[in-house]
């Protein structure tokens, strides 16, 4: 099976992240998803990325997005590029 073009780095219980999946879901598309720590101190990760700590964070190596941060800009862009 081929690896999803996107990733989403989050947290289960984020309200934000939930939205973010909720339109990955509806738009039916493929994503692989990498859980952050709890703790900010340990997002090294997602630091390198998008520069913060924060998430959901997405990736899309299809469109060339290497750490997308806020999830309204996040489901716009899903909106935008894949609805």
């Amino acid at each position: 099976m081929a690896m999803a073009d996107i990733t989403l780095y989050e947290l289960p219980g984020c309200p934000y992240c939930q939205k973010v999946i909720e339109t990955l879901d509806r738009l039916e598309l493929e994503y692989s998803s990498i859980e952050v720590p709890r703790a900010h101190g340990e997002r090294s990760a997602v630091e390198e990325i998008s520069g913060q700590t924060g998430v959901p964070v997405l990736v899309d190596t299809a469109h060339g997005v290497e750490g997308m941060p806020e999830s309204a800009d996040i489901i716009d862009y899903l909106e935008s590029t894949y609805a």
